[in-house]
C-alpha cells in the first residue's frame, strides 16, 4: 500500500497516526486541521552518526522533531573548546522558537530520524493556537528542570552517581516505546566514553572505572563495549545518589 501526506484516517495524516511526537511531544497540541497544514510543508529524513544538525549561531529555517535516536547539543568556546550541555530524544523539539539564529550546536549522536518543517509555519501556529504555544513552554520549562538536576549532579555528586546518574537517564529516555513503569532496560550507549567524560566532567579512565564497578556489582551488564543491560532498574537508581 502507497502511503500519501494527502491520505487521511478520521482527520489525521497517515504520516503522523504512528508519530511518537504527535502523541506525546508538541504536535498533539495541534487539532486535526492544524496537522494537515504543517504535514502539507513537513518532511521526514534520517541522519547518520557524527551529522551536524545545527551549527552554532547558524540562521535557522527550519525546526524540528526527533522521531527516534539522540541529538548531541554543544556550547563552544572561542578558542574552539566545545562541551556537551544536553542530550535530546525522541519525542523532543529541536530548535528555539521566536530565534533566527542557533545559540547551540545539535549533532546526531545516533542515527536519527526527524520531522522537520518550516520556523514560520510553527511559529505562526503558535500565536494562533495556545495549546500548542503552552505545550512548547511546558517542554522548555521541563528541560529547565532537567538542567538544573544535572547541574546538581555535575557539582554534587560523586564520580560513581553521575554515571549511574547518566546510565539511568539514558535507560529512560532512549526509547520512547518504553514503558515508563519497566524494571528493567537494554539499550545501545549513544555516547562514546570520551563524550561521556566530557558531558559529566570526568576523565576517560573514570568512566571506564566507574562502568566496571558497576559491572562487577551486578548493576549492569555490558556487552560489545556498547550495549548495556540493566536487569533492575531500582538497584541502578540507588546507586545515583538521589
Amino acid at each position: 500500500m502507497t502511503i500519501r501526506q494527502d491520505i487521511h484516517s478520521a482527520g489525521i495524516p497517515v504520516l503522523c497516526q504512528s508519530c511518537e511526537a504527535r502523541h506525546r511531544g508538541l504536535c498533539g497540541a495541534l487539532e486535526p486541521d492544524q496537522l494537515i497544514e504543517l504535514s502539507k510543508t513537513s518532511s521526514r529524513r534520517g541522519v547518520s552518526p557524527g551529522a551536524e544538525l545545527t551549527g552554532d549561531a547558524e540562521v535557522v529555517e527550519r525546526y524540528s522533531n526527533v522521531l527516534s535516536g539522540v541529538v548531541k547539543l554543544t556550547k563552544s568556546l572561542s578558542d574552539g573548546r566545545q562541551q556537551i550541555v544536553g542530550l535530546q530524544f525522541a519525542p523532543d523539539f529541536l530548535g528555539r522558537p521566536f530565534k533566527s539564529e542557533s545559540a547551540i550546536s545539535a549533532e546526531a549522536a545516533t542515527e536519527v530520524s526527524l520531522c522537520s518543517f518550516p520556523r514560520s509555519v510553527i511559529e505562526r501556529m503558535m500565536k494562533l493556537s495556545p495549546g500548542l504555544e503552552h505545550r512548547l513552554l511546558k517542554q522548555t520549562l521541563n528541560e529547565l528542570d532537567e538542567a538544573r538536576e544535572w547541574m546538581l549532579a555535575l557539582g554534587r555528586k560523586t564520580a560513581s552517581e553521575k554515571v549511574a546518574s547518566f546510565l539511568l537517564m539514558i535507560a529512560r529516555n532512549i526509547d520512547p516505546a518504553t514503558d515508563p513503569a519497566a524494571k528493567s532496560a537494554s539499550f545501545e550507549l549513544p555516547l562514546t566514553r570520551a563524550d561521556i567524560a566530557d558531558f559529566l566532567g570526568l576523565t576517560i579512565e573514570t568512566v571506564s572505572r566507574q562502568l566496571t564497578r558497576l559491572r562487577a556489582s551486578d548493576v549492569i551488564r555490558i556487552e560489545n563495549n556498547r550495549h548495556v543491560t540493566v536487569d533492575n532498574l531500582s538497584h541502578l537508581e540507588q546507586r545515583c545518589g538521589d
